[in-house]
């Protein structure tokens, strides 16, 4: 598996979010709270938005073992979060 650097994660993962919720998710800071940031972004679809994210990058997400909620409330953790994945998978 190619390893990405930490912008081209970010930039694919602000693009899943894009996809969703548009314009509003363009210009987002990686440490704003995406519940807070985006109109709509409730429980289902953050769950959606998880999907999307392993989908995109070939991951599979722990519900159990991650803290997801952690991880997927800000685009920066969530790309620290894929980088890890995709570093693990490598090993």
């Amino acid at each position: 598996m190619q390893t990405l650097d930490h912008t081209e994660i970010n930039n694919r993962v602000q693009g899943v979010l894009e996809k969703r919720f548009g314009d509003a998710a363009r210009s987002l800071p990686a440490d704003t709270d995406l519940s807070d940031a985006l109109p709509g972004f409730d429980s289902l679809a953050a769950l959606e938005y998880v999907t999307a994210v392993e989908s995109e990058f070939g991951i599979e997400v722990d519900f159990v073992g991650d803290d997801v909620r952690y991880w997927f409330s800000t685009l920066g953790r969530t790309t620290e979060y894929v980088r890890e994945s995709i570093e693990d998978l490598a090993a």
